[in-house]
């Protein structure tokens, strides 16, 4: 089987290829740049407390040496303090999680890191990974694909053709891939401005993010925040007019020391200018995310970032989204629903999210309109900025997939729990097969579906007692002849759900279905809806259950004919032949 090929060597691009990796898949990631990244501290990145956690599992070092999670959210309107919030640090993080999973607890922690230090920790375990290749200075001209791969061709010192199994561009904003196909991105164009600047000085909140609306000093612009980073540094975004003078040298400085006086007492402190820029916003929304054998993800399906949304954490999760269902498609084969799948779940996510930014905006930013969407007062618009940088509320928490077309029809067995079908579930503490105790979070990312059973007085009996008692033998060898690998987990409590739930998770985290006990039939349904229905060969289901609606013509096996403007690859094919590069995966697996 050929490797994925993946056009694009940023955070989404180098995520992908240690995702399928974990998965046991190889990639070759396309590279038009050398492989080195300018450190640049203004260019920094927000992850919220689930894209920061799949990182971490991808082997990123970098995230708890050279990123910072906030210790608060401080929300100032002109003098007063509007907002102040103490955010969870452990989330994601080393400290334990409360014991009670239904106990209410702080906001997560969101992580600021610089980009290059994020890239360097991606690119640092593709290092220690034999089955990703990764090649530098390859610029993308062409794409052709046919009923059996993907065929694309670079310019550069090292151009040649590449053979894959898939085409993944992660290829940012102005995306060969997406020319190439032919996509349309329409959307608007800045947004939102900032003038940006990291220095290194004391401020009186450390360790806390800032967002200042209407600063009472004078010349003060609408919007000032502040984000701690490591040793002593921040990085300072001031909100720009959409069509405003390009920003000086001189009156960047001015702006810092004004904006310093104004929250020390009228006396500027001490600092150091490490680095400036200018950040300018789009909002943009690819028209496809997919065609045949090619997706998009990343800055090349979408770009948002206005009012505290993040970009990147969108990117990170169309990597978690996609990375299992191409996963099952490299090894087992799959129906066209599942890869079609991440278009339907994460485009209408991403489309959910910029509907939300560009509702906010005019009242927001005090063009008036759609008062109906929001609080009428200053202290409710304040609250939904605070929501989109702490990531809560439509502008920042982690999407749902409630209209999924994976998601099993209902069935009399299901019984709810305090995550709603679709939605990510919490991160309780569960004991694994091998009797450790870990965070569920810890068992995603690994392509395979996480049963959990909610079991009170587990963790006062030993192991080996409650392991061949009660239901668990009957759910082991339920979750045995599941169509899908599966791997079954045990927890004290999950908020909402009652003794001897079953709840089926995919692997990317989000609940597929939650049982009132073990349901052996509705579980297999439950599995065979979520790999997009049952590949030609598989075992049947148990006998009091069947098949679970899935359209017999979207079974494994089936191959995507070439899409017209795509392109044939039939002459590409003898061209990688003749250009000597292998078109196996055996090849790809030992290049580093």
């Amino acid at each position: 089987m050929d490797p994925v090929i993946i056009v694009g060597a940023g955070p989404v691009g180098l995520a992908l290829s240690l995702a399928l990796a974990a998965q046991g898949v190889p990639s070759i990631v396309l590279d038009e740049g050398s492989g080195k990244d300018e450190p640049r501290p203004a260019r920094s990145v927000v992850l919220r407390a689930d894209t920061a956690a799949m990182v971490e599992r991808l082997g990123c070092t970098t995230l708890r040496d050279e990123g910072v999670r906030w210790v608060g959210w401080r929300g100032m309107r002109r003098r007063q303090v509007v907002h102040s919030l103490t955010l969870d640090v452990g989330l994601g993080g080393t400290e334990e999680w409360s014991e009670d999973p239904a106990a209410p607890s702080a906001p997560a922690a969101p992580l600021h890191i610089p980009q290059h230090a994020l890239a360097r920790g991606l690119r640092d375990a593709i290092g220690h990974q034999k089955l990703i290749r990764l090649v530098t200075e390859a610029r993308l001209d062409t794409i052709e694909q046919d009923r059996d791969g993907v065929v694309a061709h670079t310019r550069g010192p090292a151009g040649t053709w590449w053979r894959g199994s898939h085409l993944v561009g992660c290829d940012g904003a102005r995306s060969t891939v997406r020319k190439l196909l032919g996509i349309r991105f329409p959307g608007r164009t800045a947004v939102e401005r900032h003038a940006v600047a990291a220095l290194r000085t004391e401020l009186p909140w450390p360790g806390e993010a800032l967002l200042h609306r209407q600063p009472p000093w004078r010349g003060a612009p609408d919007e000032i925040s502040a984000r701690p980073l490591p040793d002593g540094v921040w990085r300072i975004d001031w909100l720009l007019p959409p069509r405003g003078d390009l920003v000086t040298p001189d009156a960047l400085v001015a702006r810092i020391r004004e904006t310093l006086a104004g929250w020390c007492d009228g006396v500027t402190p001490p600092y150091e200018l490490i680095d400036t820029g200018v950040h300018t916003l789009h909002h943009r929304l690819a028209r496809r995310w997919r065609v045949d054998r090619v997706l998009l993800a990343g800055d090349a399906a979408h770009l948002l970032g206005a009012v505290g949304t993040q970009g990147l954490d969108e990117g990170l999760r169309d990597v978690d989204n996609l990375a299992w269902k191409l996963a099952h498609t490299w090894h087992h084969g799959a129906s066209e629903r599942l890869l079609d799948s991440y278009q339907s779940e994460r485009r209408a996510a991403v489309a959910h999210r910029l509907r939300a930014a560009d509702q906010s905006l005019p009242v927001l930013r005090g063009g008036g309109g759609l008062r109906t969407y929001l609080p009428g007062t200053a202290r409710g618009h304040d609250a939904l900025l605070t929501d989109g940088h702490v990531g809560r509320g439509p502008l920042g928490a982690p999407p749902a997939y409630p209209h999924s077309p994976l998601a099993p029809p209902y069935t009399e067995g299901r019984t709810p729990v305090g995550t709603p079908e679709g939605a990510p579930v919490e991160d309780v503490r569960v004991t694994a097969p091998d009797g450790t105790t870990v965070r569920l979070r810890d068992r995603l990312g690994q392509g395979r579906l996480l049963v959990l059973l909610v079991a009170p007085g587990t963790g006062v009996w030993d192991r080996r007692h409650w392991r061949g008692a009660g239901v668990m033998p009957r759910l082991e060898e339920a979750v045995s002849a599941l169509p899908a690998k599966a791997e079954v987990l045990v927890t004290e409590a999950y908020p909402g759900a009652p003794a001897h739930a079953v709840l089926l998770v995919r692997p990317d985290g989000h609940l597929v279905a939650a049982f009132a006990g073990v349901h052996p039939a509705e579980l297999y349904a439950a599995a065979d809806a979520v790999r997009g229905g049952s590949p030609t060969g598989d075992p049947a289901a148990p006998e009091d259950g069947g098949e679970s609606g899935t359209d017999a013509g979207a079974r494994t096996g089936t191959k995507a004919p070439a899409r017209a403007g795509v392109g044939s690859g039939a002459k590409a094919a003898a061209k990688v032949g003749a250009a000597g590069v292998s078109t196996g995966s055996d090849r790809s697996a030992d290049t580093h």
